[in-house]
């Protein structure tokens, strides 16, 4: 009978279950079980796996301390997700039970979900692709939540969560507005109203609304429940305030996080007193105390883990008191505690530098600038900025130590012969310091070694007899005696070695060059081979020339060449420096500091007056006395130099430049490559004073530079390109220019005339006026001449010669034969009575004539026009240089160059442009 019972009651469940299992059926003991199944098994366990993916992504989650920090420790990812790929595990978990509670779980009978769980379900999920940062699904879950279920107990919550998910999907300001109508529907103050305000403050803060973000975190931080979010809200505050300028407030902020001390997670505290210790006065403020307390955070040993900003901030502290050795050690301090911060880490490396850079130690500066490019991230403006610092220390690098070098070179040279003496003696007396402790350091190094090598065969040794345990004599009763004593025998060897060192098995172990084994010990053969080391020491110290002053002094320079080619190297680096440091860096001290030492040098007379005006610059700033006196000695002792012009402002010109300095120059450069020379001459100055200051200016300089080598030949070409040379040395037309004066300079000075198997010939005619009654004509007779004859190689062109002076050129006689016969014919046939003078010139020559501007040096003082022209000795034929061009900067359309009147109907001949390579082609020339 209780058999049956039990069966019968069994079947009366298992019934009941079955019932209560179904979705279909809208019973009370169907709701409440799949209820209570949702929420205790699926959600549950969901739910789970959600707060263990928070706790891993938000333990995985470095707070930015140098930026205002987000309200929700979260880091958005830009990694690239596939389909069906999840960031964390526990989060597709917590999603697959989401799903599951809402395809297993839901009772939608009649429209309505009867199972009151599934909203939460519903919730479950967005959070879960939320926090996996897939973002649109997210909302899509939620606002499913507001659709579906408008009269759920989550409906604030999902509504909070949906705002959370615009703001990442970058919302702003439909978050905002949603936000506040949200809060104006809250009745209650308590968590729900803590979470809209700290959301509506990350809205606030996305667009730079700082005010409203204030007073919606201040609300957050009262009705938060939670410590951690009242830690960090008060902590961003105190950023907030800190970027408004408002001190006290941020102080006070500050203080509230420290004063939450074990509640706060402690790098909050940390940085609060950090942020606290940035607002120090320097100058009224107590400095002890400062030390102190940050004595105390570096000691507690629960702090260690935030020891590199500890170190960092003291570090600075040191540094704005200028007491730069502290400073570096504390850098260095905070370099040795490891930090995920990489900022930090460039930070410590980025002070370092600047800290040598100041003490002129440019070497050791560079490698921390280096190291603090490697912490950076690329193609920021921070790191473009020290990348730029980076490379121009090159040049001061380069520099510097040329001015060092040669600086203590020359003041060694200017000692008498017995000081030099002692100054090396003195070098010498330390070095061989130096060099003993390092010896001993060698030898301590070794010894040691020595040591835990012997050590270590003990202990091999040890381990083999251990087996034993102990060593009895042969009576099986315990002894003494030394060799049965593994102890002893070790020390024994330790003492040994320590007193005689390593020793081979052969020979006299008290002499390594004894020969005999058997050999007797006596006391004087180690006494003397010790006598015979210390001489043979003696002896190595004499012949070591390191320790000779006589090495040193034989290397000195011997000529006076020698001597005055060192200073002039060294004057020339410390004005290389003073423009560096002038227009790179700005330490206008630095520049000074170099170029007043050009000045004391007796430096070349190209440096004087660069070096006098660039001073006059920097006095400007620095100094204004001393610059009015550097402006009176540059107008009184060199009044017609171009400084003097500059700064008596003696140019004029006219009003016809573009105001734009491009555009300007654009426009100089078009009637330049229109071969109207004379017109870029008489407005460059005008350009030049116009736009002093821009970044056009080494452009103009060096256009005029090439300009005034058209009209004036190859010495107005040299002055040009040292002025832009020396004047701007960092500018790639600066470096252009230095270039091209020390390589191919010589090349053209040493061009001369020659007759070397000339490989065309021309006619020059001296057209001075075209205008004139007198040479009027002559352009239209060469070219009836020209058309006359039929010959299709001949060409001509008038060509600039110099300022005031034109060619009338013929291009194409084959030898000097045919030359002549054309200017016979030109002056006694009666259709072209010419009788201008003409030139007879080879291809070769008519390029040194146009380059050096040498006509008179190539005409002989007996020259006859109808003559055969009597050559110079020739020269080897040497391939022409070309010089570096003003770069071509893109005309602006519509634009007029007015490149001045030309004759009409010519052009360029081609031999005439392979005939000009020296400087950019010859312009205002026509074919006949």
């Amino acid at each position: 009978m209780k058999t049956n019972t039990i069966k019968y009651t069994f079947s009366a469940i298992l019934f009941v279950f079955l019932v209560a299992c179904s979705t279909k059926k809208d019973k009370f003991l169907n709701r409440n079980f799949q209820a209570l199944n949702t929420k205790n098994n699926v959600l549950y366990n969901g739910d789970i796996a959600l707060q263990t993916g928070i706790k891993d992504l938000k333990s995985g989650y470095n707070d930015n301390f140098w930026e205002t920090l987000p309200i929700e420790r979260m880091q958005v990812s830009e990694e690239d997700m596939m389909p069906g790929d999840s960031r964390d595990p526990n989060f597709e978990k917590s999603e697959d039970k989401a799903i599951k509670a809402i395809q297993k779980r839901s009772m939608l009978i009649g429209g309505r979900e009867r199972n009151p769980q599934i909203d939460e379900a519903h919730l479950l999920l967005g959070k879960s692709r939320y926090y996996d940062q897939r973002f649109i699904p997210a909302l899509e879950a939620f606002n499913y939540i507001l659709y579906k279920y408008p009269n759920s107990d989550k409906i604030y919550e999902a509504k909070i969560w949906r705002e959370k998910t615009n703001i990442r999907l970058e919302n702003d300001a439909l978050a905002i507005n949603n936000l506040n109508k949200l809060l104006n529907e809250i009745e209650f103050k308590d968590q729900i109203f803590a979470d809209a305000h700290a959301s509506l403050a990350q809205a606030y803060l996305n667009t730079d609304d700082n005010s409203k973000a204030i007073k919606s975190l201040k609300l957050a931080t009262e009705f938060t429940k939670h410590t951690e979010e009242r830690a960090r809200y008060q902590f961003i505050l105190g950023q907030l305030y800190d970027t408004q300028k408002l001190k006290d407030s941020s102080f006070a902020m500050y203080q509230n996080v420290i004063d939450m001390k074990r509640k706060s997670p402690r790098r909050y505290v940390i940085q609060a007193h950090i942020n606290q210790a940035k607002q120090f006065d320097y100058k009224n403020g107590d400095t002890l105390a400062y030390l102190e307390k940050f004595k105390k955070l570096i000691e507690d040993r629960e702090n260690r883990p935030f020891l590199d900003a500890l170190h960092h901030q003291k570090a600075l502290f040191y540094d704005a008191l200028d007491k730069k050795n502290d400073a570096v050690s504390n850098y260095n301090l905070s370099l040795k505690n490891r930090t995920q911060d990489n900022y930090l880490t460039a930070s410590n490396y980025r002070n370092i530098a600047e800290i040598y850079f100041y003490k002129a130690k440019y070497q050791e500066s560079g490698k921390y600038y280096d190291s603090t490019l490697v912490m950076l991230q690329p193609r920021t403006r921070e790191f473009n900025a020290i990348k730029k610092k980076r490379e121009n220390l090159d040049d001061v690098i380069k520099y510097e130590g040329i001015a060092q070098k040669n600086d203590s070179i020359l003041n060694i040279l200017a000692l008498s012969e017995s000081d030099r003496i002692s100054f090396y003696e003195e070098y010498i007396a330390k070095i061989k310091k130096e060099d003993e402790l390092k010896a001993k350091k060698e030898k301590e190094e070794a010894k040691l070694q020595e040591r835990l090598a012997v050590q270590d065969e003990v202990i091999a040794q040890g381990s083999s007899q251990s087996i034993g345990a102990k060593m009895q004599p042969p009576g099986g009763t315990s002894s003494q005696f030394y060799f049965y004593n593994p102890a002893s025998v070790a020390q024994g060897k330790l003492e040994f070695v320590k007193r005689w060192g390593k020793r081979n098995q052969n020979g006299y172990w008290r002499s390594s060059t004894a020969q005999s084994k058997n050999t007797p010990i006596v006391a004087e053969d180690f006494d003397k081979e010790t006598n015979d080391l210390a001489v043979s020491d003696s002896k190595d110290e004499k012949e070591n020339p390191r320790y000779l002053a006589s090495f040193y002094i034989n290397q000195l320079p011997k000529t006076i060449k020698e001597r005055d080619s060192l200073a002039t190297e060294r004057n020339f680096a410390y004005y290389q420096l003073g423009i560096i440091y002038k227009e790179k860096f700005k330490e206008y001290e630095l520049a000074a500091n170099r170029l007043e030492m050009v000045l004391k040098s007796k430096p070349d007379e190209r440096l004087v007056l660069p070096s006098m005006y660039n001073l006059y610059k920097i006095y400007e700033i620095i100094d204004k006395n001393k610059a009015a006196q550097m402006k009176d000695k540059i107008i009184n002792q060199f009044p017609d130099s171009r400084y003097a012009q500059i700064l008596t402002n003696s140019t004029i010109g006219s009003q016809t430049l573009a105001d734009d300095p491009d555009v300007a120059y654009a426009q100089l450069f078009k009637i330049y490559e229109n071969g109207d020379y004379r017109a870029v001459y008489f407005k460059m100055d005008e350009a030049i004073e116009k736009f002093t200051g821009e970044e056009i200016i080494p452009k103009l300089e060096l256009l005029k530079a090439t300009t005034n080598g058209k009209l004036k030949g190859l010495n107005e070409y040299k002055n040009g390109l040292n002025y832009v040379a020396l004047n701007y040395p960092n500018k790639q037309e600066g470096k252009e220019s230095e270039e091209f004066l020390r390589l191919k300079m010589p090349q053209l000075e040493n061009l001369d005339f020659n007759q070397d198997a000339p490989s065309s010939w021309k006619i020059i005619f001296e057209a001075d006026d075209l205008e004139s009654k007198k040479t009027k004509t002559l352009p239209e007779t060469v070219a009836k001449f020209i058309k006359d004859r039929g010959e299709t190689k001949l060409t001509s062109s008038v060509d600039i010669y110099t300022l005031e002076q034109n060619f009338l050129v013929i291009h194409g006689i084959r030898n000097e034969e045919a030359a002549v016969s054309i200017v016979s014919i030109l002056k006694e046939f009666k259709d072209y009575k010419v009788t201008e003078p003409a030139i007879i010139i080879s291809n070769e020559n008519y390029k040194v004539v146009q380059i050096k501007k040498s006509l008179k040096d190539y005409l002989n003082p007996n020259y006859i026009p109808l003559e055969k022209k009597v050559f110079a000795q020739p020269l080897p034929k040497q391939d022409v240089p070309k010089p570096p061009v003003p770069a071509t900067i893109k005309p602006i359309q519509k634009q007029n160059a007015n490149p001045g009147k030309q004759p009409a109907g010519k052009e360029v001949p081609r031999d005439v442009l392979k005939s000009s390579e020296l400087l950019p082609p010859t312009g205002g020339t026509k074919k006949g």
